[in-house]
Formats: C-alpha cells, structure tokens, sequence
C-alpha cells in the first residue's frame, strides 16, 4: 500500500488558520447591482478588497442576454440589429451604370496619379 503527505485524513491539504478569511465564504464581499434596458436586475458579488476600477462598468445580463449597466436610471440601450438583407436587396442597391463608370475612372485617374508621382515618364 502506497502512502504519501503529512496531511491529517480528512483536512484539506493547504489550508490553514491563516488566511481563510480572504478566501471562499469568509471572504469580506460588496454586492453590485446591474439593470439592463428592460429593467432586469442582475446582482454580482466582488471582493471587498478589489479595487473599484477593477469591477466592471458593464456585464451581459444573463436573463435577457443585454449589457447591464450599474447605472439603475440610465442602462445601457438595447443593441439594434439589422434585419438580414437577401441577395435580392443588396442587388438593388447595386449603383447605376453610369454611377459605375464614373467611380472606375475616378480610381484609375488616381492610380494615373500616383503612378505619375512614383515613376516620370
């Protein structure tokens, strides 16, 4: 039979009287309240001895899957998606011929340009 380690059966190895207290349910914590743009609140514990730019200004709410704010009067606003545009619609929002032609000569005109700085002719 293999044996090792001067641990006490049953003790956590590591832990001692010093200490414990800065850690796990001992640990001294503040409580922090963030709301989301639907008014869900959502509560977050830090250490006490974390600094205060440490905790973070904003989280994502884990009920609605908005940003939180600790601002209880003004939270953040809720994001704006685009709806999905199908091929169809890009298609009509594809520029005019004539729109087209006029960008493809601007472009070469400024290649003509720069070509003409970099090497004379």
């Amino acid at each position: 039979m293999a044996s090792g380690g001067s641990a006490i059966r049953g003790s956590r190895v590591g832990a001692g009287p010093m200490g414990e207290q800065d850690r796990g349910y001992h640990a001294e914590r503040i409580k922090v309240s963030y709301w989301d743009a639907l008014g869900n609140e959502t509560v977050r514990y830090f250490a006490a001895t974390l600094p205060d730019e440490e905790i973070p200004v904003t989280i994502d709410c884990p009920s609605s899957g908005l940003p939180a704010g600790r601002d209880k009067a003004n939270p953040p606003s809720v994001v704006k998606l685009e709806p999905y545009k199908t091929h169809l619609a890009y298609v009509k929002e594809r520029r005019t011929e004539e729109e087209a032609e006029s960008l493809l000569e601007e472009a070469l005109q400024q290649l003509r340009v720069r070509r003409g700085k970099i090497a004379p002719n």
